[in-house]
């Protein structure tokens, strides 16, 4: 039942993040076009900003998963109202401050540090100090939807993200088509962020119905801490290396660069970001199995679960890496295609590599070591933002790209060797064969023979989505034959048949 249950979990976490990701695809060429290149810039100089603030955030959220997790699996409401407690007063905290910061610091950032014209400066501060209550928002949001999770409901906290998730994207395009501009796109989503969290509030409440403020002791709060403390090292790392480059290109390029290298950064990053939602329902799964010493069980679901996730993960890089010049070219215009086109295939060879660290770090923090992964992301947001700079400075934004991938590359490869047999209880060899193969070999020929296939066919229209549907149904079938264990293929079968029967066929 814990592999039906996580599949189910996995399930509602990737929906919650697909249909949101289509429909904000769908409308950032309209955003782009009511912005402007430059406009849409100074835009994804903000949100940069104001995620880069988040670095603060000590990552409560990684101690109050594994801890609530534990406690309702023990029926002890009293420490789960602790956990819950100390983590809505940490981040309130953490929110106040940030958004003080931001909003100090604005016109500093409008008008020192970042190269915006002129003409956009007064919106660009504007639009950072309607960002500031914001940060306090989404911190708070943040740390509610981790709850729900926690109690492995994430089909819950997935309703309330698609709702807001597909209603933010339309209502910007409406804003920007009744004649509103940056600042009112900034507004709209503050005013999201906090209908998003009240929204969140009133769900827990129906998880958890004894739910009383109570403040935790200082053994509670040690343990909490102590958890965060290492996985902060890990937030903190990500999130300052994911703004960096956008940051060092709005720095060193100017607004319009960065916005040729944000669209087709975020295409990457939204669709393989979907693998993520897969996986990450996989930490409160693993942190319970090795509590109670399932090491066994944790083993055979880890391989399994890898097995999946990099299939999916390698059939859509594939995708992306093959087409990668006419889905610019349709999704946005020619001109984003021509500058974009090797940067959306570098950086989604760059996201897959790093999502290969994504379970064995939820594996690794599980096992109670998530001082390990702290530190391995602290060397690879060092290392990474050097490689970064130097790439920008040599190569421009088409650098930004070959640092990522090099950085993945690197600490990818060395968290793999070091992670396995130590720390996380499956041998690497073990890993490759049973994980990786599978999926990889199927996506690896099929992918060579697509993109021969598209030369020689030419680059019409019809020649490029008979080529798309070809490849999709290819990766399908391999999938199902030799990437679906032979036990699910039976559980699917005797499902569908049941149904069958129960539908009256």
């Amino acid at each position: 039942m814990m592999q039906l249950r996580l599949a189910r979990n996995a399930l509602a976490n990737l929906l919650a993040a697909a249909i949101p990701a289509l429909v904000m695809l769908v409308t950032v060429p309209l955003v782009v076009r009511g912005l402007g290149e430059a406009g849409y810039g100074v835009y994804s100089l903000v949100t940069a900003i104001v995620g880069y603030f988040a670095v603060i955030d000590i990552n409560l959220t990684a101690g109050s998963v594994k801890y609530i997790a534990q406690h309702k699996a023990n029926d002890d409401d009293d420490q789960i109202a602790e956990t819950v407690s100390f983590g809505l007063a940490s981040y309130a905290a953490i929110g106040l401050v940030g958004g003080v910061g931001i909003f100090a610091c604005a016109g500093w950032l409008v008008d020192t540090v970042f190269a915006v014209p002129e003409v956009l400066r007064a919106d660009a501060r504007t639009a950072l100090q309607l960002a500031a209550p914001g940060f306090l928002f989404g911190q708070m949001q943040a740390y509610l939807n981790s709850v729900p999770q926690a109690l492995m409901r994430y089909d819950m906290s997935g309703r309330v993200e698609i709702v807001i998730g597909v209603l933010v994207p339309l209502a910007t395009v409406g804003v920007l088509l009744l004649g509103g501009g940056l600042a009112d796109v900034i507004a709209l989503r503050v005013v999201a962020s906090m209908v998003h969290g009240l929204t969140l509030w009133h769900a827990i409440g129906r998880l958890l119905p004894t739910l009383r403020w109570r403040w935790p002791g200082v053994h509670a709060r040690a343990a909490l801490l102590s958890f965060s403390g290492w996985s902060f090292l890990s937030r903190f790392a990500t999130l300052s290396y994911a703004h960096a480059d956008k940051l060092i290109i709005g720095a060193m390029a100017g607004v319009t660069a960065l916005a040729y290298f944000t669209v087709a950064a975020t295409l990457a990053n939204r669709v393989l970001g979907l693998g993520f939602r897969l996986s990450g329902v996989f930490f409160p799964a693993a942190s319970a199995l090795a509590a109670t010493g399932q090491l066994r069980r944790l083993d055979q679901t880890y391989v399994k679960a890898t097995r999946y996730v990099v299939f999916v993960n390698a059939a859509i890089l594939a995708l992306l890496a093959v087409f990668a010049y006419p889905i610019l070219a349709w999704w946005m215009n020619a001109d984003f295609a021509r500058h974009g086109a090797l940067i959306l295939a570098v950086m989604a060879l760059a996201q897959f590599v790093d999502s290969l660290t994504s379970l064995p770090s939820l594996v690794n923090d599980g096992m109670g070591h998530p001082r390990v992964s702290g530190l391995f992301a602290v060397t690879r947001a060092l290392v990474g933002l050097v490689l970064l700079y130097a790439g920008i400075r040599g190569w421009g934004v088409v650098g930004a790209a070959w640092a990522h991938l090099a950085g993945a590359l690197l600490f990818t490869g060395a968290f793999l060797v070091y992670v396995h047999g130590r720390t996380v209880p499956t041998p690497l060899g073990r890993l490759l064969l049973h994980g990786y193969l599978p999926g990889l070999a199927g996506v690896g020929l099929v992918a060579t023979a697509a993109g021969a296939a598209t030369r020689l066919l030419g680059g019409s229209p019809l020649d490029i989505v008979l080529s798309m549907g070809a490849m999709m149904l290819l990766l399908v079938l391999h999938g199902a034959l030799f990437v679906v264990a032979p036990d699910d293929r039976a559980l699917a079968w005797s499902r569908w048949r049941t149904w069958r029967r129960q539908a009256g066929h």
